[in-house]
């Protein structure tokens, strides 16, 4: 194989998962948008579209494996290719959490929500912002941007302790609240865990950069 023909193939599994990644970050917003809205018919669309995201990641995977196995890439090739495989994972995992918010708004269907839903769209908005650009980082290999990205996680914990205690109180003060509430903190998780998802990307960022794999330390923006 000629040195033209694998980055070429480099290149088309970067584009790919580009391409899972907006089919993932569309997912995230639509879902919120369909909890928001109460609007059931959207809730089922995205439901039944994690199917798509899977196999999306399966294809991913598939041609990295087969890359790897038979072009045996060397450094920094295999750090892409290694690290493609894993990205893709994550990609899926967080659809997977898209799928449960529709899920629960599936299970909520007409039911009034307890409160109006403000924190909870400001977390999907920064998570979402997030994986756009921890992707885009991804492929150009951008290392300053990987380290810096993951203290917007900050941003997201800090809502999700809110939304946390909030809706504690409602569960607290009126009984009858907690199964909604309950699932409204479900959500909140679902949002907290993909922005963490994000930080992992950042990691294989700075992987396929310095050839560290290790974890960000967001205190001094240092891979520990």
């Amino acid at each position: 194989m000629t040195r033209e023909t694998l980055d070429h193939q480099i290149q088309d599994l970067l584009n790919n998962i580009l391409a899972l990644g907006s089919m993932v970050e569309e997912a995230i917003l639509k879902s919120i948008n369909a909890l928001k809205s109460r609007d059931i018919e959207s809730a089922k669309r995205i439901y039944d579209a994690d199917s798509v995201i899977n196999q999306k990641r399966f294809e991913i995977e598939s041609a990295a494996i087969i890359t790897i196995a038979t072009q045996q890439p060397m450094a920094r090739d295999l750090r892409i290719l290694a690290s493609v495989i894993d990205v893709a994972g994550e990609l899926e995992r967080m659809g997977d959490y898209a799928k449960g918010i529709a899920r629960i708004t599936l299970r909520l269907g007409t039911e009034a929500p307890i409160k109006p839903l403000i924190d909870i769209p400001r977390m999907a908005d920064i998570t979402a912002g997030m994986l756009h650009r921890a992707l885009g980082a991804f492929v150009s290999a951008d290392k300053d941007c990987a380290l810096a990205l993951p203290r917007e996680d900050d941003e997201v914990d800090l809502l999700y302790n809110q939304v946390y205690r909030e809706l504690l109180t409602f569960m607290i003060s009126d009984p009858s609240t907690i199964d909604r509430a309950t699932y409204l903190l479900w959500v909140a998780h679902n949002l907290e865990r993909t922005a963490d998802r994000v930080t992992n990307i950042c990691e294989r960022t700075v992987y396929i950069a310095t050839g560290v794999l290790d974890e960000i330390d967001i205190s001094d923006d240092e891979v520990r």
